[in-house]
């Protein structure tokens, strides 16, 4: 079995850096070899930026794998050759099926949709050894978008969230730079609460 660890945070928060650096150490402390799973796709000269930093950041002797769309399928090929995962970031995967579909004004589609695809990624990062890193954004943690599609983005992706974070084995929230293990923390927030 497969163990998932998830690392969220805001925008440049650090959570790619420190996911990567949780890749690098876990190599050096068990073995093994690193694919990186980018889901971006370049459309424009800030994306081409972005992508040009992580790239720069990662070691050369990490794999890149291109996800845009059939992320499970990826993983699956990606976890026959490396027992370490990188897999950055579910919310742009989550943007990139949301433009997919023709009419975005059906959440409930929207919804079974991104979840589906979703549920496949985690099957296929459970049931294959080794471990998987996937990174994702806090994007619900500001104002209320103004058109339907960015509120219908928000939504999904913090469901999305919400679902790989049930799933996970760990689950990290990166702030100004600072890892917090969040999912530890709930774990003795909920036996506090429970004993109310």
């Amino acid at each position: 079995m497969g163990r998932i660890i998830l690392i969220t945070g805001g925008a440049r928060s650090g959570k790619s850096r420190f996911a990567e650096e949780y890749a690098k150490r876990y190599s050096e402390k068990h073995g093994g070899s690193v694919a990186y799973i980018a889901t971006a796709e370049v459309y424009d000269d800030e994306m081409a930026f972005r992508v040009k930093l992580h790239r720069k950041r990662r070691p050369s002797s990490w794999t890149t794998f291109e996800a845009p769309k059939d992320a499970d399928k990826v993983l699956d090929r990606a976890k026959k050759e490396h027992n370490i995962v990188l897999f950055d970031c579910l919310t742009i995967y989550v943007s990139n099926m949301l433009c997919d579909i023709g009419d975005i004004t059906d959440s409930d589609l929207n919804y079974r949709t991104v979840m589906e695809k979703i549920g496949l990624l985690m099957d296929a990062a459970k049931n294959t050894d080794g471990i998987s890193i996937f990174v994702t954004n806090e994007v619900g943690a500001g104002i209320v978008p103004a058109n339907h599609l960015s509120r219908e983005y928000r939504d999904v992706a913090g469901i999305a969230n919400q679902y790989v974070a049930k799933k996970a084995d760990e689950v990290w929230l990166v702030a100004c730079g600072l890892p917090i293990n969040i999912k530890e923390i709930s774990k003795r927030s909920t036996e506090l609460w429970q004993s109310i």
